[in-house]
């Protein structure tokens, strides 16, 4: 395997990582704030799935490259659409 394709893979993983994280961290905290209200603790569990799943697409889309323009024109301008 060459070394480029290991660092960009890596480079991937690490921006899917860095865009999901506020995400995430949004979720978590609506989270504990309906915890820390006192609702029941079983709401917490009905509500976590959900965040984590679409966490986890977008994860997913991020480090495969799903979300970058699919034309194939990389430089494309915006303006000639």
């Amino acid at each position: 395997m060459d070394d480029s394709a290991l660092v960009e893979g890596e480079l991937n993983r690490k921006r899917a990582v860095l865009a999901v994280l506020p995400f995430l961290f949004l979720g978590l905290s609506c989270l504990g704030l309906i915890l820390a209200w006192g609702l029941n603790p079983i709401w917490g569990f009905l509500i976590l799935p959900p965040i984590l799943f679409i966490c986890v697409l977008a994860y997913i889309a991020f480090r495969t490259g799903f979300v970058r323009d699919r034309t194939g024109d990389v430089n494309a301008d915006p303006e000639q659409r």
